[in-house]
């Protein structure tokens, strides 16, 4: 009798875990940003550190992971031709609740050539209460200061 306790105990904790568990395909379009504060470094030519804020949409989503809208804070060091950056990116998803990206990545100051970054999501609310998880972005901006990137990676919510 322990045993099928134990057994159907297993199915039902295995079962709920699986369920909690997903896929993340996102694809984004950020506007050029609306803050925008650059401040030269002085040691050396070419090295500053910038300050970034503004929101972008989701261009198109994973019907079960439906991400919506995304506002973003970011700090950029550039050295020469390259920037390393880190932010927090804080995302509506369709239903309203809202999850919460900590990210870091590195690009060229040649805007022809790709960005990437990794994002770790730390936190959300509502049904994502208790979401971890982690995603690999890559993008491109654009002539007009806009960027665009897809977004890909796996989530799951715990208690």
């Amino acid at each position: 009798m322990r045993k099928l306790l134990f057994a159907a105990c297993s199915l039902l904790v295995f079962g709920s875990v699986t369920m909690a568990q997903g896929k993340i395909d996102t694809k984004w379009h950020c506007p050029k940003p609306s803050a925008e504060h650059k401040f030269d470094v002085g040691d050396v030519p070419d090295h500053s550190y910038v300050i970034l804020q503004d929101a972008c949409n989701v261009t198109a989503s994973d019907s079960g992971f439906a991400e919506k809208t995304g506002a973003y804070t970011e700090f950029q060091e550039i050295w020469k031709a390259s920037i390393n950056f880190h932010g927090r990116f804080n995302v509506t998803m369709e239903n309203g609740d809202k999850v919460y990206y900590t990210y870091e990545g590195s690009a060229p100051t040649d805007i022809t050539k790709p960005f990437s970054s990794k994002m770790k999501l730390l936190s959300g609310t509502g049904k994502y209460k208790g979401i971890k998880g982690s995603e690999t972005c890559s993008g491109k901006i654009n002539a007009d200061g806009s960027f665009d990137m897809g977004c890909t990676g796996t989530y799951s919510i715990g208690k």
